[in-house]
C-alpha cells in the first residue's frame, strides 16, 4: 500500500516549483527523472529549447535524505515549508546525484568562495525525486492575473520587460526604463526579490521604484512585478531562464543591460556562440542597451559608445558605491539617485533617525511662517534642496 510521507523544502525550492506549476518555465512541467535530467544536463536542451540545467529537487537534511531513501514508486508525499503544508508529490522514481557536478552545471564553478555557491551548498542533497506535484503559491496566480488586467484595460500587444534589481535605483536605471518605454506599448519591471538579506529590503526597494514609476512616467504604461530570484536563476545561465519566464509571461521582448553577465560568448562544437543563438529558438527578443554614464562635459547622462569625452569626465552608476553611500546614512548627489528615491530608502533606511524632527527642521529649513510637522522624507527632500543652493559654493 502506497505511503504517505512528509517531505521538507524551503522557500526557494517552492517558489521554483511553482514557477514550473504554472508554466512560466514551458517547456519544463514537471520535475525531471534521471534520464530527462542526464539529458538536459549533457545538451543544455529540453524539447527543442535551450535549457541550462536539469530541473530537479533535492532537499537536503536528515529526515528527507532517510525518507528519499526508502520511498517507492507510486508513493505521496507531503511537502512542507516552514512546518505547514504547502503541497504534494507522486513519487515516480529517486535517484542519486552528484552535489558537486550540480553546483559546477547552475554556477560554472563549485568554489564554497562563490555566493551562490555558497548558499546552494547548505540546501543540496545528494537524493533527487521526481513524479507529479502540486504546491500553493498564490504570489504567481496573482502576477499572472495582474499583467493580464494590464493587458486588457490597456490593449497592449507589444510588451516589453526589464529585469531589475534596482538595488538601489539610480539615474541610469531610469533612463533605460524611459527608453523601454518608448518602444512599447506595456513595459514589465519585474523587480528581484531575492531570498537572501543582502542590499536593499526588497520592500524599500520596490517604494523606491513605485514612487520614480508613479510620479514621472506615463500612467498605464509600467507594471512592477515581484519576481522571486531563486537559484535556478543564478550563474551564467541567468539570461536564458530569464528570457524564458519573460517570454512566459507574455514578453515579446527582453531588455538588458551590456554588462549583464550572461552576454559572454562561449564556444559550442568549435563555434562561437552568444546567449542570442540560445534565445532564438524561444521566440523573444533579446535587446542590450548601453552603459549609460554622467558627463562633466555634456553635463547630462549619455552613452558611453556617444560621448566623445574620455573616461576621467564620466560619472559611473556603480551600484555596489552608491549603497554604500545610501547604507552609512549619506544622500547620494542628484545626478546618480533622484532625490525623491533618496529621501525614500534614507526616510526607510533610518526611521528613527532624529530624536526631535520638528525642531531641526525649523531650525534649518525655510518655511511659510506655518507650524509644519514635516514626515521624515519630506525632511530629506528640502535638505537636498539645500545642498543643490549654489549661490556660496
Amino acid at each position: 500500500m502506497p505511503k504517505n510521507t512528509a517531505l521538507y523544502i524551503d522557500s526557494e525550492a517552492l517558489s521554483s516549483l511553482a514557477l514550473v506549476q504554472a508554466g512560466l518555465i514551458s517547456p519544463v512541467q514537471n520535475l525531471m527523472n534521471q534520464e530527462e535530467a542526464s539529458i538536459v544536463d549533457k545538451t543544455q536542451m529540453y524539447k527543442g529549447v535551450p535549457f541550462p540545467f536539469s530541473f530537479i529537487l533535492a532537499p537536503k537534511g536528515k529526515r528527507n535524505h532517510q525518507t528519499l531513501s526508502t520511498v517507492k514508486k507510486g508513493d505521496k508525499l507531503t511537502l512542507f515549508t516552514n512546518a505547514k503544508k504547502v503541497g504534494e508529490l507522486n513519487v515516480e522514481e529517486t535517484f542519486v546525484i552528484d552535489p558537486i557536478q550540480r553546483l559546477n552545471a547552475i554556477y560554472g564553478t563549485c568554489d564554497s568562495s562563490h555566493p551562490g555557491v555558497k548558499n546552494t551548498m547548505v540546501r543540496l542533497g545528494s537524493i533527487a525525486v521526481s513524479g507529479s506535484y502540486h504546491v500553493e503559491y498564490p504570489l504567481i496566480n496573482d502576477n499572472m492575473n495582474r499583467i493580464q488586467s494590464m493587458i486588457n484595460n490597456t490593449g497592449a500587444k507589444n510588451i516589453s520587460s526589464l529585469m531589475l534589481a534596482a538595488n538601489p535605483l539610480n539615474r541610469a536605471h531610469e533612463r533605460m526604463i524611459r527608453q523601454a518605454i518608448s518602444d512599447a506599448d506595456l513595459l514589465i519591471i519585474f523587480l528581484r526579490k531575492p531570498f537572501t538579506s543582502t542590499g536593499l529590503r526588497y520592500d524599500i526597494r520596490h517604494n523606491a521604484l513605485s514612487t520614480f514609476v508613479d510620479n514621472f512616467l506615463p500612467r498605464n504604461k509600467v507594471l512592477i512585478i515581484p519576481f522571486e530570484n531563486s537559484y535556478i536563476f543564478a550563474g551564467f545561465n541567468e539570461l536564458i531562464l530569464d528570457a524564458l519566464v519573460a517570454k512566459n509571461y507574455g514578453c515579446k521582448q527582453l531588455i538588458v543591460g551590456k554588462n549583464h553577465g550572461g552576454l559572454g560568448l562561449h564556444y559550442d562544437k568549435n563555434r562561437l556562440n552568444s546567449v542570442f543563438d540560445q534565445c532564438e529558438e524561444m521566440n523573444i527578443e533579446i535587446k542590450t542597451v548601453d552603459e549609460y554614464v554622467y558627463c562633466d562635459t555634456c553635463k547630462t547622462l549619455v552613452s558611453t559608445h556617444t560621448c566623445p569625452h574620455g573616461q576621467h569626465h564620466h560619472v559611473h552608476y556603480h551600484s555596489e558605491s552608491i549603497m554604500k553611500l545610501i547604507q552609512t546614512g549619506l544622500i547620494p548627489p542628484s545626478i546618480l539617485v533622484r532625490k525623491e528615491v533618496s529621501a525614500n530608502i534614507l526616510a526607510a533606511l533610518f526611521p528613527q533617525r532624529f530624536e526631535n524632527l520638528q525642531e531641526i527642521h525649523h531650525a534649518l529649513i525655510p518655511g511659510y511662517g506655518l507650524i509644519e510637522q514635516p514626515s521624515q522624507e519630506q525632511f530629506y527632500l528640502k535638505l537636498i534642496e539645500l545642498y543643490q543652493t549654489s549661490s556660496l559654493t
